[in-house]
C-alpha cells in the first residue's frame, strides 16, 4: 500500500510516502529560500507529498537564524524555483507555516521585530545565534488580543502568497512547542483571558488561524501538525491533554482541513503517544490522517493495512537519502544522517547524499 497512488479530495498523490518538514537552515541570512533550497526540494520530489520545513508568516515568527519566510516578495520569488522544481516530477508540496513564538533570540530576528509569547516566561535552554553562538531563549512579551489578531491575519496573507508561490497547500505547525502549541499546553499558556484557562480557550488561536487561512485559501488546501505528549520547547503531558486535542480534532475537522498530521516522537525518546489515543483522533477527524514518528518501511506498510493512517511521514530518511522512495522499494540500505550538517549554510549534508546507482 505504501507505493500505491492516494487521493482525497484535491489532494493527488503518486504514493502515501510524505516527506515531513525538517529545518535545515539553509535559506539566506534575510530569510529568502534560494536555487540550494529549490535543488534540495527537487532531489525529493518522488515523495507523494513534500511538507517544507518551518517557513515564517511573520517578521515576528523567525526565531531561528536562516529559516526561510513567506512574508514580502523576494521570498515569493524565492519559493517559486522550490515549487517549480518540484512540480517538474509531478510531485506535491506544502509549506509549513512555523511562527516560532518564545522560541527565539532577538538576535535572530530582523530590525523591527519582537519575541513574542502567550505570557512573558521565556523557553527554557538555548538556541543558536550566528552573531553570537549559542544564547538563552529571550524574554518575550506577552501577546495582546491585538497581536494574537495581527498573527492570525499573517498567517491567512502568507496562506495567499503560498499560492502565488505555487505550493499546493500550507500546514499550520501546532507542534512542537512554537507559537499555536505555545497557546494549547497550559504548562506554557497561564492566561486567564479568552485565550487561555480552560481548553476552549487554549484551543481558539488554532482555531481562529486555521479559519482565516480556510477563508483565504480553501480548507483543501490547509492540514495541520499536532503533537499531544511532545516534550519539545518546555512542552509536555498536561491532565486535558486528551479531552482537548479530540475537541480541537473535531473543531479542525468542521472547518474542513483537509488533513491532521499527528507527531509521536518517541522513536526520538519522548513519551509515546497511547495507540488508542491515536484511534480516537482519527476517528474525531473526517479528513486525511498523517502518521509521523520511527517508521520504516515494514512498520509503514502494517499501520496502512491496518488503516491507522492514510499517509506515513518520514524525516531523517529523507534528509540523508533523496531517493528513499526508490530505496524502500528495493529495500535497500539506507544512508546515514549525518547530524553536524543538519542546521550549517551550504551544501555539504544538504544536496550532496548519493542515490542508488542506476
Amino acid at each position: 500500500m505504501l507505493f500505491d497512488t492516494f487521493s482525497s479530495r484535491s489532494l493527488q498523490l503518486a504514493n502515501r510516502l510524505v516527506m515531513a518538514p525538517m529545518t535545515r537552515s539553509r535559506a539566506t541570512p534575510a530569510h529568502t529560500p534560494d536555487a540550494l533550497m529549490a535543488t534540495y526540494y527537487g532531489q525529493r520530489a518522488t515523495a507523494g507529498l513534500i511538507v517544507t520545513e518551518g517557513t515564517s508568516p511573520s517578521p515576528n515568527g523567525l526565531g531561528y537564524p536562516r529559516i526561510p519566510g513567506l512574508y514580502d516578495a523576494a521570498q515569493v520569488e524565492g519559493w517559486k524555483a522550490t515549487t517549480a522544481a518540484v512540480h517538474a516530477q509531478g510531485g506535491k508540496i506544502f509549506v509549513q507555516f512555523m511562527h516560532c513564538g518564545r522560541v527565539a533570540h532577538t538576535a535572530n530576528l530582523p530590525p523591527g521585530a519582537e519575541v513574542l509569547g502567550p505570557g512573558t516566561a521565556a523557553c527554557p535552554g538555548e538556541m543558536f545565534t550566528d552573531q553570537l553562538g549559542m544564547q538563552p531563549h529571550s524574554v518575550p512579551r506577552a501577546m495582546t488580543e491585538a497581536d494574537i489578531g495581527q498573527a492570525v491575519e499573517e498567517h491567512a496573507a502568507a496562506a495567499k502568497l503560498a499560492i502565488e508561490a505555487g505550493f499546493d497547500g500550507v500546514e499550520l505547525h501546532g507542534a512542537n512547542g512554537y507559537l499555536i502549541e505555545q497557546f494549547l499546553n497550559p504548562l506554557v499558556n497561564q492566561r486567564t483571558d479568552a485565550y487561555g484557562g480552560s481548553l476552549e480557550a487554549r484551543n481558539r488561536l488554532a482555531l481562529e488561524i486555521a479559519r482565516a487561512t480556510v477563508a483565504a485559501i480553501g480548507s483543501d488546501r490547509v492540514g495541520i501538525r499536532l503533537s499531544p505528549y511532545g516534550v519539545f520547547n518546555g512542552t509536555g503531558e498536561f491532565p486535558e491533554v486528551q479531552a482537548q486535542h479530540l475537541a480541537l480534532a473535531r473543531q479542525l475537522s468542521a472547518l474542513g482541513l483537509i488533513y491532521l498530521h499527528l507527531v509521536d516522537h518517541s522513536a526520538m525518546g519522548a513519551p509515546p503517544v497511547p495507540a488508542d489515543f491515536k484511534l480516537a483522533l482519527r476517528a474525531a477527524f473526517d479528513g486525511v490522517f498523517i502518521l509521523s514518528g520511527g517508521f520504516d518501511h515494514a512498520s509503514a506498510e502494517k499501520a496502512l493495512l491496518e488503516r491507522r493512517g492514510d499517509l506515513i511521514a518520514f524525516g531523517r530518511p529523507f534528509l540523508a537519502n533523496p531517493d528513499l522512495v526508490a530505496r524502500l522499494r528495493k529495500d535497500a540500505p539506507l544512508n546515514t544522517p549525518d547530524a553536524a550538517t543538519f542546521y550549517v549554510p551550504g551544501a555539504k549534508g544538504y544536496t550532496d547524499y548519493p542515490a542508488l546507482a542506476p
